[in-house]
């Protein structure tokens, strides 16, 4: 049988001013539908926080930070008579300083890595291996350097500054802020080409801790190019173009985590080049047998570390082959 839907009031509840004899009784059903709808409401009231508070952290995080913008400074460095030059590009290298340097990514040694207070070693070793790679992409590349690509580096870049290096592509400006050559090494193809794909290379790589959020990477590399006239056959003779690029990185846990970099700083010298040539979209170098027109600064010596420059070097002595 099923229980009484009526329930008699008690004498104490009778007692009262115009009081009912009977109540109805609340039925297990409309009890349990109640509970329901409570327990659904609390539900969608704790999934609706949990996902506002995942997208908007009321704390951010420096993932959200956006980075600043890349500072650059092209140097042409000019040869102090005309440019040596020989079909022998082995002797080229052999009479230069850069007999000893060695040869592709195999110059681009990663140091010792040790954990720092807030970042693994793991992580140390990740910074300078991005750091590594964004140089092997953009300084020894061949379709870089000929100007026939850029995503081998550009997607080693953190997000936040694709624009950045997009414009400068689209539209190339001597600000310090927008050359392509600040990015890249890029030779103009229409006039050059490497004579040797077998670039010489040496420098070091330095990683810091900054702040218990990022990770930082100082790089100092000379790159030492043998280069032809473009569409020369292999008889014509060769000459070296050196560059030396001085890049600092920056790296928060993201960036690690997708094996990307931010780029803070890039100071390149570069020649043989003409004080005068334009140096923001490519580098045009002087090729064997040319020389650079008269006057212009001091010597400068790419090879050699902590020397200051003008905004347009010579290059000295000991930068250039003896033949």
């Amino acid at each position: 049988m099923r229980a009484a839907r009526l329930q008699e009031f008690s004498a104490r509840e009778r007692m009262g001013d115009h009081a009912r004899a009977v109540r109805r009784r609340p039925t297990p059903h409309r009890r349990l539908s109640r509970q329901v709808v409570v327990l659904v409401v609390l539900i969608a009231v704790a999934f609706g926080t949990a996902i506002y508070m995942g997208v908007r952290h009321p704390y951010g995080t420096p993932a959200a930070k956006r980075p600043d913008p890349l500072r650059m400074t092209v140097i042409p460095l000019a040869p102090q008579g005309r440019v040596p030059g020989s079909a022998k590009i082995p002797d080229l290298f052999a009479k230069s300083p850069a007999a000893q340097f060695r040869v592709g990514a195999g110059g681009i040694n990663l140091p010792a890595a040790r954990r720092t207070d807030h970042f693994s070693e793991g992580q140390v070793v990740s910074a300078l291996a991005t750091a590594k790679d964004y140089l092997v992409q953009s300084s020894l590349d061949p379709e870089v350097l000929m100007g026939r690509a850029v995503r081998p580096a550009r997607i080693l870049l953190d997000p936040g500054q694709l624009d950045q290096f997009d414009r400068s592509f689209r539209h190339p400006a001597a600000d310090g802020r927008h050359a392509p050559t600040g990015w890249l090494v890029r030779f103009d193809q229409a006039r050059t080409a490497l004579a040797d794909p077998g670039v010489r290379v040496q420098g070091s790589l330095r990683a810091s801790e900054t702040d218990k959020d990022t990770l930082e990477v100082a790089s100092d590399h000379t790159f030492v190019y043998a280069l032809r006239p473009a569409r020369a056959d292999a008889r014509a003779p060769a000459s070296l173009f050196t560059v030396r690029r001085e890049l600092h990185f920056r790296f928060d846990r993201d960036d690690l985590r997708m094996h990307q970099a931010e780029l803070l700083a890039s100071y390149v010298q570069a020649g043989p080049l003409a004080c005068a040539a334009d140096t923001t979209r490519q580098l045009r170098p002087l090729l064997a047998g040319e020389k650079a027109k008269a006057g212009g600064p001091a010597g400068t010596d790419p090879y050699a570390t902590g020397e200051a420059t003008a905004l347009c070097g010579t290059l000295a002595g000991s930068a250039q082959p003896s033949l």
